[in-house]
């Protein structure tokens, strides 16, 4: 019984982590974006997160969008990884296809902005195949 409710509460603790992370991508430092991100990428890529993130994609897609729209190079490249991990943890359903089809155009606007770094350009670029290979329904 205790080792459940232990388990529980280390979920509990680590699911407010990210709630934080996520809060913290509105940050107007850049820096503290970028922490945000980098802890999302890891947390994302460490462990199964679909029904937290569920109830909470459409919150992440918009601040997503905001680092790629605002922000420069690491920061584009830490979101379109971001990205890539949260269509891979939402799966080919709706959801999934949701969130690709409303950061698509502006995944190909960096990809395709001379400007932007190379990095950032990069990883929308996997960001742009990666989701398309997941969650596009449509077949072109």
């Amino acid at each position: 019984g205790s080792e459940a409710a232990c388990e529980q509460g280390q979920e509990e603790e680590a699911e407010d982590r990210l709630k934080e992370h996520m809060d913290s991508l509105l940050d107007k430092s850049a820096k503290t974006r970028q922490a945000a991100l980098q802890s999302l990428r890891l947390a994302f890529s460490s462990k199964t997160l679909s029904e937290f993130l569920l109830e909470r994609r459409l919150m992440l897609t918009d601040s997503l969008e905001k680092c790629l729209k605002k922000g420069k190079g690491e920061e584009q490249a830490l979101a379109g990884t971001v990205l890539t991990l949260l269509c891979l943890q939402m799966g080919s359903g709706p959801e999934g296809e949701e969130v690709f089809r409303s950061l698509k155009p502006l995944l190909v606007s960096v990809l395709t902005d001379s400007v932007a770094s190379p990095g950032a350009r990069q990883s929308c670029a996997t960001a742009l195949g990666m989701c398309c290979y997941i969650a596009a329904a449509d077949l072109e």
